[in-house]
């Protein structure tokens, strides 16, 4: 049984802040703790304040700030001598270095807050930093080397009745069965996740499952206005609680139904403004797979073909450089799709 989900990332005077909470209150209520803490030199507050603070600038898009954020609550646990904040601050460097498409640089900072976690007494961020390193190598497409890791999370968090972590761990699991062809199982997959999610309160968790499963209806079904549907619900909430990179990966994926459609010029909509979303956040991955979309939609709208052909090839050695294999793959098949294989 999960009880209702809650956010470990906010902490110390920061803990009655709800998983659901708008981050910009979020940011708000973290900055005004963080003076107070910092003018009277609790730098173990200071730490876990900043947390939060490090965290709504990540999740805002904020990313200059969210990097300053993040050293400075590591800086303020180690004067504090708190082993566990100090993983806490590592976990959120390194999720932003993924954001950012820092693969290598995620993977060292999330590895040291696992260590530092577990050194601490932690089990939380342990966990969180772990997951981190699995997501990591999904995001890259590097599937078989964490599909173990995401199933043994996932056993820990049922173990523990942690709604919020199970809920992450089924959308990873479902996400690299959608994009390896097992449509019913990562449909599934997406469903239980939806579940938890609604029953325990995490309105974001839920929001990712109901892209899951839009994206699932689209290209398993065709049914484009059940699609639609199911983005428009995950959007209001999107909206509701400021969740920048999720509202840009939502109109992604809008766009990407909408192609699959054939409704080029509605898909290119979209496509236009998530890579807008994108580029104000610096995130690479987002903006590579909207490129990748708006590039089709211009060639099925009559652009010129040696002008695709060339935006695909320097699209392909962009991905090659961020080491992103499985985007590298979907450039390759719209190559193949748009004639374009001989000017890679």
């Amino acid at each position: 049984m999960y009880g209702k989900a809650f956010a470990p990332e906010y902490q110390g005077a920061l803990t009655t802040l709800s998983v659901n909470s708008s981050l910009t209150d979020v940011l708000a209520a973290g900055t005004e703790e963080l003076r107070s803490a910092e003018r009277t030199g609790r730098h173990r507050e200071a730490a876990r304040s900043g947390l939060a603070v490090a965290e709504a600038h990540r999740r805002l898009g904020q990313i200059g700030e969210a990097d300053r954020a993040w050293k400075a609550s590591y800086r303020a646990a180690r004067q504090a001598g708190d082993t566990a904040a100090m993983a806490w601050a590592l976990w959120s460097g390194g999720t932003l270095a993924r954001q950012r498409g820092e693969f290598p640089l995620a993977r060292r900072l999330l590895q040291l807050a696992a260590d530092l976690g577990e050194r601490g007494g932690d089990i939380v961020v342990r966990g969180y930093s772990l997951a981190g390193l699995a997501e990591t190598g999904r995001i890259q497409g590097d599937y078989e080397a964490v599909a173990r890791l995401h199933e043994q999370l996932l056993a820990e968090a049922r173990r523990r009745g942690e709604a919020r972590h199970t809920v992450w761990a089924l959308e990873g699991i479902a996400q690299i069965h959608r994009n390896t062809g097992s449509f019913d199982t990562a449909y599934a997959l997406f469903e239980e996740a939806a579940e938890i999610a609604a029953r325990a309160d995490d309105r974001r968790g839920h929001a990712w499952a109901l892209r899951g499963l839009a994206d699932i209806v689209s290209v398993r079904d065709g049914d484009t206005g059940r699609a639609l549907e199911l983005l428009s619900e995950a959007e209001a909430t999107c909206r509701a609680m400021n969740l920048s990179s999720a509202l840009a990966y939502n109109h992604k994926m809008r766009g990407n139904v909408l192609y699959r459609a054939g409704r080029y010029a509605e898909a290119r909509e979209l496509y236009e403004r998530a890579l807008a979303e994108f580029r104000a956040m610096s995130e690479p991955r987002g903006q590579a797979l909207a490129r990748l979309g708006l590039t089709k939609c211009r060639a099925r709208l009559g652009r010129d073909h040696s002008e695709t052909a060339a935006e695909l090839a320097e699209l392909a050695g962009t991905l090659d450089r961020i080491g992103l294999k499985h985007a590298r793959e979907m450039v390759a098949r719209a190559q193949e799709e748009l004639g374009t294989e001989a000017v890679r």
